[in-house]
């Protein structure tokens, strides 16, 4: 018998308002830039993706050059969808897509053009098999074509209907702003900004969350555990095999004695909450409440389900934030 999905997929996960939108995403949503391309285990990600639907996780993101090969997590996900979500269960999920890096070659394969931006997303509807995509990226600002041409493409693809809405990811304050005022004019208002964000890199608190919170746009936050370095794996020393030790994403000169330290107390704190560090790291990013949902990645179901538990304890006390920003600071 193929895949069922629970009838209790909705009874636990927690629901957060999109900005100022009508849409609600979970809490952890799942990002699929790493473990589901051609060189992985497909049915180790098909698992994944189903283990996370039936912890009413709805939210599923993707960009055209996830792989690697890149584009073939899309053509994955397409795949599970086909497999596993049919009928009207594709209506139960929120389904994103970004361009902006580098796809194919010659000068229409990345940035932020109309060309490139509109191309790019018929290619992923391709892979994906899907007619549309719920939220469609800007992936990355791009200085070189003005700003009305870039959100002028995602207001086209929103109209054409191939896009429910429209996102930017990695722009700061003041481009945010710029990008939101055009949208707005244009009738096809940003839902949502995907900035990095974590306990050990907060730039987005500079005015990026300020600007989301007066425009109603929601966040969602990628790399929230800074690439595996705020989770048990660095407390003593670099592991084989892992992200730093291949300089993958993460290089073992950021790996300092200092940094080490810090992961340490942050870890006493989240044991004395009966979480793990990258469970209380989660749920330190949500404690804001202009944070919607924070975008995870997982190699195992064991990974996923670890991070699901983070949601059990979502409180903090004053004590507990007050020393965490102490730690942090140092």
């Amino acid at each position: 018998m193929g895949y069922i999905p629970s009838d209790k997929r909705y009874d636990n996960m927690t629901y957060n308002r999109c900005g100022k939108s009508g849409l609600s995403l979970p809490a952890i949503s799942l990002g699929l830039w790493h473990n589901f391309g051609s060189v992985d285990d497909f049915e180790n990600g098909r698992k994944i993706v189903q283990r996370a639907f039936d912890a009413g996780i709805t939210h599923f993101d993707l960009a055209n050059n996830y792989g690697p090969l890149p584009g073939s997590a899309e053509t994955n996900f397409g795949k599970m969808l086909k497999l596993d979500f049919p009928g009207n269960l594709r209506d139960e999920m929120i389904i994103s897509s970004k361009a902006g890096y580098d796809m194919w070659p010659g000068p229409y394969g990345e940035w932020g053009s109309r060309k490139y931006l509109i191309a790019s997303l018929d290619q992923s509807l391709k892979r994906m098999q899907l007619d549309y995509v719920d939220i469609f990226y800007s992936h990355r600002f791009d200085p070189n074509t003005p700003l009305e041409e870039t959100m002028g493409a995602l207001d086209t693809i929103v109209k054409q209907g191939k896009a429910l809405y429209a996102g930017i990811s990695s722009y700061d304050a003041e481009q945010t702003k710029k990008a939101a005022d055009i949208l707005k004019q244009m009738g096809t208002p940003c839902l949502i900004h995907q900035p990095r964000y974590s306990m050990l890199d907060r730039w987005v608190e500079n005015g990026l969350l300020d600007v989301l919170e007066e425009y109603g746009i929601g966040c969602i936050a990628f790399s929230p555990l800074a690439q595996g370095m705020l989770t048990d794996r660095y407390l003593n020393g670099i592991p084989k095999n892992s992200r730093a030790d291949k300089n993958v994403f993460l290089k073992a000169t950021d790996i300092t004695p200092e940094k080490v330290e810090r992961l340490k107390q942050l870890n006493e704190i989240a044991q004395q909450r009966n979480q793990s560090l990258a469970q209380m790291a989660l749920v330190w990013l949500l404690k804001d409440k202009r944070v919607t949902s924070v975008l995870i990645g997982a190699s195992s179901v064991a990974q996923l389900e670890n991070n699901l538990e983070s949601l059990n304890n979502l409180k903090f006390t004053d004590i507990e934030l007050s020393d965490i920003e102490k730690i942090l600071a140092a």
